[in-house]
């Protein structure tokens, strides 16, 4: 089974930070319950001087399997059906039909 990754980069005592975090936690769950795995990474950007200048003004980011998704506000609904595109595009082919040698 696939997991679809995704990244929270922050930092602390950022409310939209915290907003993402539940945000991201509810569509967790509820993917979760309709078999779709997801992994989640928090980067802060307090602790990585790269992550800072690169995002230190765009903060939360949220990326799905290292792409960015969302800047700032994250719509549960987008970031859902975002995480079940990436869970279909990994998924691995399914046989519509099987062949069978000639007897």
């Amino acid at each position: 089974m696939t997991v679809v990754q995704l990244t929270l980069i922050g930092k602390p005592g950022c409310h939209l930070c915290d907003e993402a975090r539940d945000t991201i936690g509810r569509v967790r769950a509820e993917l979760a319950g309709r078999g779709i795995d997801t992994g989640l990474e928090e980067l802060d950007i307090l602790q990585d001087p790269r992550l800072a200048r690169r995002h230190s003004e765009d903060i939360p980011v949220v990326q799905i399997d290292g792409r960015r998704h969302a800047v700032w506000r994250v719509d549960p609904e987008r970031l859902a059906a975002a995480i079940e595109k990436a869970a279909e595009r990994a998924a691995p082919p399914t046989r519509l039909f099987s062949r069978r040698k000639p007897s």
